[in-house]
C-alpha cells in the first residue's frame, strides 16, 4: 500500500517526487514499484542497472499522484516539470516548443500493478503548428511530421478532451503530406465543435492537461471495473512517465512491437508477439491493425532482431520471470519503451515456473515455483489440458483467427459489452476490435472474439490474464449489428450459439461437447509442481 502524501508540499518536496530514469535508486523492486509505478520502475531499472537502450525521460511518482487526488494540481509542480524538461532537452539538444529542434515526448501511465490498456497514454506531445514544420525539416519528411501531429491531436482529443472515439474522423492512411494535413484539419474541426476550443499550441499547457488526464484515468469506469475484478486497492493511483519520443512511423526500416519472452499461452520458451512496420505503439496494442508475428522482424531487420533477443534474455534473467516488452525501431535502431512481468494463462504459468527451476541462470527454487502456481491456478492448468473434444465436421468451422488465450467454450453471441453484462446466459462477445471500454463486457463473457488485432492487443492480454478463451484477428469475419458475417452472409445471429477455441484460433457455429481429462493427459510441469508441493508440505 502506498503511503498518503499530504497536499501541503514545498517545491523541494515536489522535486523529490519526480525522478529521472537515470537516478540512483538502489531500492528493491517492490519498493521501486511503490514509488514509481511498474512502468517507471522498469524504465529506471533498464536505464541505470541493465544499460538497455531506453529513450531518456523522467517519472512523476505516486506521491504526487496522491497529492493530485487529494487536492488537485499541486502548486509548484509546473516549475518542477519545467526543470526536468530543460534537463532532458539539454541532454538531447532539443527543447519543448523550439521550432528548429523540437523536443517531443510521450506521457504514459504506470500503476504499481499492471492494468493493461486501462489507463491512458498520449504520444508526440509538443507538436504544434510551428514545431511540426521543424520536425518535417529535421526528418526531411513532411508526411511523417503531419501524420505524427495528427496522431497526437487524436489522442489529445479522446483522452484529454473526452471526445467520443466514434466522433473522430478516421484518418486516411497516406503517403501524401497534403492528405496528412487535411486529416489533421478535419480532426481539429471536430475538436473545436465538440469541446469548444482547439488543441493548445503551448506545449507546456499540452503537458499539464495531459498529465492531469492520465491521473484522472485511474478513476475511469474501465479502470474501476478492472480493479474490482483483480481486487486492486483503489487508493494507489498511477505514476506518470514522460519520455522522449522515438518514432516507429518513419518508414519501412522503422516499426513497433510488443513481445513476450515466452509464449504466455503455453509457456514454451519461444518469443511471442506482434510487430508492425512504419507504425506507433498504440497501433499494436489497441487492436486496430492486422499485425505481423514477431518473426517478421527477423526477416526484415535481422541485426535488430538479434539485438532484441539479447535484451529479452537479459530482462528475463534479471526479473527471473517471463517479461512483456514494448519496443520501437527507429530507422534501424532499437529502443525499449517498457518492460513488466507478463500476464499468462494457467498452463503457461505451470510450464514457466517448472522450466525456470531448471534454468541455471534463473534457478527458481521449488518453493518459489510452487508459490507462483497456487492450487486454484494449477486446477485451471489441468482444465486447459483436458481433452478438447471433437467438432462434428469441418464445415462447422467458419473462420480461423489467432489463438490469443487458450480454452474451448460455447456461448450465445453478443455484439456489445452492454449486452454481455445484461445477459444471464454464457455469452461470447464478438467485436471487430475491442477497446478498453469493453472490459466490463469481457468480464461478463465466457469467451472473446475479434476480427481485428493481434496476439498482444489489450483484449488478448486481459483475456489471458483472466483465463477467458479468446480468438483475435479472425480476418474472414466481420461484425455488425446483424451478427457475424463470412463470405458476405450472416453465419451467426445475436443469441445463437457459437464456439471458439482459443488454443487453435478456430470458430464454429453451434455448441461443442468435450471429453473429461485423465491424469495421463497432464504434462510434465503439472506432475512436477504437484510433486514439489507434496515434498514441501512434508518438510
Amino acid at each position: 500500500m502506498v503511503k498518503s502524501v499530504q497536499p501541503s508540499c514545498t517545491e523541494d518536496r515536489l522535486a523529490e517526487g519526480v525522478f529521472s530514469f537515470e537516478h540512483d535508486h538502489h531500492r528493491p523492486a517492490r519498493e521501486l514499484d511503490a514509488l514509481l509505478g511498474g512502468k517507471g520502475a522498469g524504465l529506471a531499472e533498464m536505464t541505470k542497472t541493465l544499460q538497455i537502450p531506453v529513450p531518456p525521460g523522467f517519472t512523476i511518482g505516486l506521491g504526487i499522484s496522491q497529492l493530485y487526488r487529494d487536492g488537485g494540481w499541486p502548486a509548484g509542480l509546473d516549475a518542477v516539470l519545467a526543470d526536468h524538461l530543460t534537463e532532458l532537452g539539454n541532454k538531447l539538444g532539443r527543447h519543448l516548443g523550439d521550432r528548429a529542434d523540437p523536443l517531443l515526448v510521450s506521457v504514459r501511465s504506470g500503476a504499481p500493478v499492471s492494468m493493461p490498456g486501462m489507463l491512458d497514454t498520449v504520444l508526440n506531445l509538443g507538436l504544434n503548428d510551428q514545431t511540426v514544420l521543424g520536425l518535417a525539416e529535421l526528418a526531411d519528411d513532411e508526411r511523417f511530421a503531419w501524420n505524427s501531429y495528427r496522431r497526437f491531436a487524436e489522442m489529445f482529443a479522446t483522452i484529454v478532451r473526452n471526445i467520443p472515439a466514434e466522433a473522430i474522423p478516421r484518418a486516411e492512411n497516406t503517403s501524401s503530406a497534403e492528405i496528412a494535413r487535411e486529416n489533421l484539419a478535419n480532426l481539429r474541426d471536430v475538436v473545436i465543435r465538440e469541446s469548444g476550443e482547439d488543441i493548445p499550441q503551448d506545449p507546456h499547457i499540452q503537458l499539464r492537461e495531459t498529465v492531469e488526464a492520465v491521473f484522472r484515468s485511474w478513476d475511469s469506469p474501465r479502470a474501476v471495473a478492472y480493479r474490482e475484478h483483480e481486487n486492486i486497492d483503489p487508493n494507489i493511483g498511477t505514476a506518470v512517465s514522460i519520455q522522449s519520443m522515438v518514432f516507429g512511423n518513419r518508414g519501412t526500416d522503422s516499426g513497433t512491437g510488443v513481445v513476450f519472452t515466452r509464449d504466455p499461452n503455453t509457456g514454451d520458451p519461444t518469443l511471442y508477439g506482434d510487430y508492425l512496420p512504419n507504425a506507433q505503439g498504440e497501433d499494436v496494442v489497441a487492436g486496430i491493425a492486422h499485425t505481423m508475428e514477431i518473426s517478421a522482424l527477423s526477416a526484415s531487420q535481422p541485426r535488430v532482431a538479434e539485438q532484441l533477443e539479447a535484451v529479452l534474455r537479459k530482462l528475463e534473467v534479471h526479473y527471473r520471470d517471463m517479461c512483456d516488452v514494448e519496443f520501437t525501431v527507429e530507422q534501424g535502431k532499437l529502443w525499449v519503451l517498457q518492460t513488466r512481468v507478463g500476464k499468462r494463462g494457467a498452463r503457461a504459468a505451470a510450464r514457466i515456473a517448472a522450466d525456470m527451476v531448471e534454468d541455471p541462470e534463473i534457478a527458481l527454487t521449488t518453493a518459489e515455483a510452487v508459490e507462483r502456481v497456487p492450487n486454484n491456478l494449477l486446477d485451471r492448468a489441468k482444465q486447459d489440458c483436458a481433452a478438447s473434444g471433437h467438432r462434428k465436421s469441418d464445415k462447422d468451422v467458419i473462420a480461423t483467427g489467432l489463438p490469443a488465450s487458450p480454452g474451448r467454450v460455447s456461448g450465445r453471441l453478443v455484439l456489445t459489452a452492454e449486452a454481455a453484462v445484461e445477459s444471464e446466459d454464457d455469452v461470447i462477445l464478438a467485436r471487430n476490435e475491442t477497446s478498453p471500454e469493453d472490459v466490463m463486457g469481457m468480464s461478463a463473457s465466457v469467451g472473446v472474439l475479434t476480427t481485428c488485432g493481434g496476439l498482444v492487443s489489450h483484449a488478448a492480454v486481459v483475456a489471458r490474464g483472466w483465463g477467458i478463451p479468446a480468438v483475435v484477428g479472425a480476418k474472414e469475419l466481420t461484425v455488425d449489428d446483424r451478427g457475424l458475417f463470412a463470405d458476405g452472409q450472416v453465419q451467426v445471429s445475436p443469441g445463437q450459439t457459437v464456439t471458439i477455441d482459443g488454443g487453435t484460433g478456430e470458430v464454429w457455429v453451434g455448441g461443442m461437447e468435450t471429453d473429461e481429462a485423465t491424469e495421463t493427459d497432464y504434462p510434465r510441469e503439472i506432475i512436477l509442481l504437484e510433486q514439489w508441493r507434496s515434498e514441501l508440505a512434508r518438510e
